[in-house]
């Protein structure tokens, strides 16, 4: 027992004082391979996270929305141009992209506890996860919309009168944000009884 304490004491010190044993430039070129290590870990983790493959691993969202997606001009189109989970509830700025997988974190309970496990619970819970995306997109001004979809860039002409009217007013200023009116859009509206507009 005293050969062991010995020996977690010696270890003790070289990672107390680790100066005293190496030098300084082994330590900093050994902090700096680690460094790189460890960001490229985390950042090709972050990469593997951030793929239709992975958001559609769990049977949750592959049998729920993902199965709706495939039904709208999102998933095919005439220009085979794909928006994928990531591309919407995503945001490509690295500083954004870390605050919404934090935030995304907590959705691992989920998963874990069952929370929408079975195509009942996912229903009864619809409404309250689509007004969490909703108010997300409203808050940051739909900015994963904003990804590829531009009103600058908008030919209006080629668009309805309404929506054109609009996109050169309301968005334009600041009044309204893509998803104030386009909720459904990429999935199937929950049940919306009740709420003033619909």
């Amino acid at each position: 027992m005293q050969a062991l304490f010995r020996l977690f004491k010696e270890y003790w010190g070289i990672l107390w004082r680790p100066s005293v044993y190496y030098s300084l430039g082994f330590l900093t070129l050994g902090g700096f391979v680690a460094g790189i290590i460890f960001w490229g870990g985390f950042n090709t983790a972050l990469e593997v996270t951030n793929t239709e493959k992975f958001c559609t691993s769990c049977h949750e969202m592959r049998d729920n929305v993902f199965v709706e997606l495939k039904d709208t001009i999102h998933y095919s189109n005439r220009s085979g141009v794909r928006a994928s989970c990531p591309d919407c509830h995503v945001p490509h700025e690295w500083t954004h992209k870390i605050a919404r997988k934090m935030q995304a974190s907590k959705e691992v309970w989920g998963k874990l506890f069952g929370t929408i496990d079975t195509r009942e619970k996912f229903l009864a819970h619809r409404r309250e996860l689509a007004e969490h995306e909703w108010a997300r997109l409203k808050a940051n001004d739909s900015r994963e919309c904003r990804n590829c979809h531009n009103f600058e860039f908008m030919d209006f002409t080629r668009q309805s009168k309404r929506a054109a009217a609009m996109h050169s007013t309301s968005l334009a200023s600041g009044q309204a944000t893509c998803i104030d009116c386009h909720k459904g859009i990429a999935h199937k509206l929950p049940d919306m009884r009740g709420v003033p507009g619909w």
